[in-house]
C-alpha cells in the first residue's frame, strides 16, 4: 500500500517509521546522540537535537535558541562545536563574527545553564588576520589538553594559492592548546595542505588522530570534503585524501563512530539539507543521506554524546 502514495507522503511515512523505531530503541540504552548546530546567520543563539540512532534527530526546546550570543560587535553564535571534556564538564567553542581575530568560549554542566561567555584573542597578534571561522575543539584524554583550532586568512601569507574568485580569502588551519581555558598556548600552525582549507573536525580512532576537513578551493572548484592523519593530536598530518564525499559542495564536517561505521555528517549548504557519509575504515566511503531526517534549517554543528538522564533535563 506504501508503494501507492505519492513519493512525498512516502518519504513522510519513512520517517515516520523509523523515529518510532528510534524512541524504541531510545527506550533501551543508557546514551543518546546530541547535535549543536545554529540556523539563520546565527544571531539567536545555540540549538540542540538529539537521536537515538544517530539518523533520526529531533529538535529540543521546540527548536529555540539554548543560549543567545554576547560577544563582538556581530553578536553571532555560527558553528558551535561542543565536546564533553575530561573534566565530564561541557566545553564549546563559536564563531563568533565574519571579521573578529578571536573566537567564543563557555561551559556548562547541563547544557542548560551557560557559564560567562569569553572571548579569546587567538589571533590578536597578527595584524593581517582577517577572521577566524568555525572553530572546534578535542580533548586528549592522554595528555589531558584541549586542542582549539580554526580557519583564519592572513594577509600575504601563502601566495601561491591565493586566486582573485576567493575576495582575497586563503585559509590555513591555526591552533591553541589548554588545560583549563584560562590559559593557552601560543599560536601555531596546524595544518598546510597546500591549498585554501577550512572547517576542521578532528577526531581518535585507536592510536591515530583523525581530521575531516573542507577543501576551500575555488579554481578549478573543489569544496568538498578531506581526510588526513596523525599519531599526535597535535599533528604534523598527512596529504589530505582524495575527497569522500559525492559530486556536490559541502562544508562543515562532523563525526561519531555509530555501530560499527563512522559516520561523517556535513552540511550541503548550496541544496540547503545536510548530507552523511559512512565507513568501517576511513578509506571507502558510502552514502548514506537517505536516512538522515535533520530539523529544518539546521546549520554547520557537531555531534557528541549525552547521557538519557542529561536528555531527560533537557525535554524537561
Amino acid at each position: 500500500m506504501i508503494m501507492m502514495l505519492s513519493i512525498p507522503m512516502r518519504k513522510r511515512l519513512i520517517v515516520l517509521f523509523t523515529f518510532i523505531i528510534s524512541i524504541t530503541v531510545l527506550k533501551a540504552q543508557d546514551s543518546v546522540y546530541a547535535f549543536s548546530y545554529f540556523k539563520g546567520n546565527g544571531e539567536d543563539g545555540l540549538h540542540l537535537a538529539y537521536s537515538g540512532d544517530g539518523f533520526i534527530w529531533i529538535a529540543l526546546n521546540n527548536d529555540q535558541s539554548f543560549l543567545t550570543p554576547e560577544l563582538s560587535k556581530d553578536k553571532l553564535m555560527r558553528d558551535p562545536c561542543i565536546i564533553r571534556g575530561g573534566d565530564g564538564r561541557f566545553h564549546m567553542v563559536w564563531t563568533v563574527s565574519w571579521t573578529d581575530q578571536g573566537i567564543g568560549y563557555a561551559a556548562s554542566d547541563d547544557l542548560l545553564h551557560w557559564s560567562e561567555q569569553h572571548y579569546i584573542p587567538v589571533m590578536a597578534h597578527e595584524p593581517g588576520a582577517r577572521n577566524c571561522w568555525a572553530p572546534e575543539v578535542t580533548y586528549d584524554p592522554g595528555t589531558g589538553t584541549y586542542l582549539i583550532y580554526w580557519a583564519t586568512t592572513i594577509r600575504g601569507r601563502f601566495p601561491e594559492t591565493q586566486v582573485d574568485a576567493d575576495d582575497g580569502y586563503n585559509h590555513r588551519m591555526y591552533y591553541v592548546t589548554t588545560k583549563d581555558f584560562q590559559t593557552f598556548s601560543e599560536t601555531k600552525l596546524l595544518y598546510e595542505p597546500g591549498f585554501n582549507v577550512i572547517d576542521a573536525s578532528i577526531v581518535q580512532h585507536g592510536k591515530q588522530w583523525v581530521m575531516f576537513i573542507k577543501d576551500e578551493t575555488r579554481e578549478p572548484a573543489q569544496k568538498n570534503l578531506k581526510v588526513a592523519f596523525a599519531s599526535q593530536l597535535e599533528g604534523p598530518y598527512t596529504a589530505a585524501s582524495e575527497p569522500i564525499i559525492g559530486n556536490y559542495w559541502a562544508e562543515g564536517p562532523t563525526a561519531m563512530k555509530i555501530d560499527e561505521e563512522w559516520v561523517v555528517y556535513f552540511d550541503k549548504y548550496t541544496e540547503h539539507q545536510y548530507g552523511a557519509v559512512a565507513s568501517k575504515d576511513l578509506t571507502n566511503w558510502h552514502e548514506v543521506s537517505e536516512k538522515l531526517a535533520m530539523p529544518p534549517g539546521i546549520r554547520h554543528g557537531s555531534i557528541f554524546k549525552i547521557s538519557k538522564t542529561e536528555l531527560e533535563r533537557l525535554l524537561d
